[in-house]
């Protein structure tokens, strides 16, 4: 009972603490009352942020009879005087809480903790994604890549951030110290986006290998007993491998787009050899989609979704044969791209191609590829036996993929990405009917 009580009293200080802060005196005496909302939130128990969050949604609502007399004085007289009382009126007074919230002594970080909770309870509160929306649009501006600080993470970089690393590493696990050392030798480069509110704590980072050529297996990269190319002339070639993003709480918030445009420009200036900007990238979701049927009809113009490719597809999965026995079946049965048919081999290649090439700009687009073919990049090749680990094998029958990072094309592209048609070399096009 006692228990109940103080859950209770804790959550009604909280929402108090909300009322404080959002009122007229809460403008002036931000800094205080805002600290006593960060105090209060962190004494709420984790069922308790449903309540917490149900609140802000419903008492920090726009006035909808504000909002249509404004919308309608606008429609009838566009002037600036109506449009700015629109404004002013639409916006949700959650974004002015959360405004005030900041100015707390450790505010940022607040914000970013909340709406890490937040989005772990938008499956069973849908509604709650107003108050998701509001915070996100927040985020954008307060982590605008123009306020980030782009810092190279090196062996003498801080305990605590190289910690991170090792936490935060979502496409190729760091096994320890001495793996993280070695991806941090002169061969290669870990470049960090940091926040000056975050000072400590790597946002989003990226992994870059500098080779003599482009590489089409993973495994040498990732290799901590790998030999080091010592010699700068030898690198030809610089290889985004991994990109991890550390704050769940920014999920959203366009960051990693930049930040690899400014370690292309930085390494360009610091290597002048280097002229090839790619990446070695897995292809999450692929097997999926083949035994899902390969669908080529979900977001492909009508005009690029050829005869020849759908005959091609429908080869493909007859040569796999998936209704019979399932991809999981199969490798448990001891499927290996060493042990595979040429058939096979060509069948893979040629689904991967589809899969990246034309249905990439559909919904449930391969989510790496929209990354990179988003941000400017050129579908360049698709690998065999590129990555050969269990989760390799699982997701994309072991298959990689290099985007092309060509700095002059990169807008271009970006913008052909945007109208729907991805930008993909002539190898990559021989592999889809072959």
């Amino acid at each position: 009972m006692l228990e109940k009580l103080t859950k209770a009293r804790n959550l009604s200080k909280a929402n108090n603490a909300i009322k404080r802060l959002i009122s007229e005196r809460g403008e002036s005496n931000a800094l205080s009352m805002a600290d006593d909302v960060v105090n209060n939130y962190r004494k709420l128990s984790k069922d308790q942020y449903v309540s917490f969050f149900t609140f802000l949604f419903e008492k920090l609502n726009p006035q909808a009879d504000a909002v249509l007399k404004a919308a309608q004085n606008f429609v009838a007289d566009s002037s600036a005087r109506n449009y700015i009382q629109l404004q002013k009126v639409s916006e949700s007074p959650r974004q002015e809480f959360f405004r005030r919230l900041n100015r707390a002594s450790q505010g940022t970080a607040a914000v970013v903790q909340m709406r890490r909770d937040l989005l772990q309870l938008l499956d069973k509160k849908p509604e709650l994604a107003a108050v998701d929306f509001d915070m996100r649009h927040l985020l954008s501006s307060w982590f605008n890549p123009g306020f980030l600080k782009m810092h190279q993470v090196d062996w003498k970089s801080p305990a605590e951030v190289l910690e991170k690393l090792i936490q935060h590493e979502a496409v190729h696990a760091i096994d320890g110290w001495d793996d993280l050392r070695r991806r941090l030798q002169p061969d290669r480069r870990c470049f960090a986006f940091f926040h000056p509110q975050l000072p400590s704590e790597p946002l989003i980072f990226v992994e870059v290998a500098l080779l003599p050529e482009i590489p089409m297996v993973i495994t040498p990269l990732v290799d901590k007993k790998a030999e080091t190319v010592d010699q700068a002339s030898q690198y030809k070639v610089a290889v985004f491998y991994s990109i991890s993003n550390c704050e769940s709480g920014l999920r959203g918030v366009s960051m990693g787009n930049f930040l690899i445009k400014r370690v292309a420009e930085q390494l360009h200036a610091e290597f002048p050899g280097i002229k090839t900007f790619v990446t070695l990238s897995p292809i999450p979701g692929f097997m999926d989609w083949v035994a899902a049927g390969a669908n080529l009809s979900d977001g492909v113009p009508a005009d690029r979704l050829k005869p020849n490719l759908k005959v091609a597809r429908d080869a493909a999965l007859a040569v796999l044969g998936l209704e019979s026995q399932s991809w999981v079946e199969r490798l448990a049965a001891g499927w290996h791209p060493d042990l595979a048919s040429e058939k096979e081999k060509v069948a893979l290649l040629s689904l991967a191609s589809l899969y990246l090439g034309l249905a990439s700009t559909g919904r449930d687009g391969n989510p790496v590829a929209k990354f990179h073919l988003g941000n400017g990049a050129k579908l360049h090749l698709v690998n065999w036996a590129g990555d050969l680990s269990r989760k390799g094998l699982r997701q994309s029958a072991g298959l990689m993929v290099n985007y092309l990072y060509d700095l002059g094309s990169v807008e271009d592209n970006h913008e052909r990405f945007a109208n729907g048609e991805i930008v993909y070399s002539r190898a990559v096009g021989r592999l889809m009917a072959p």
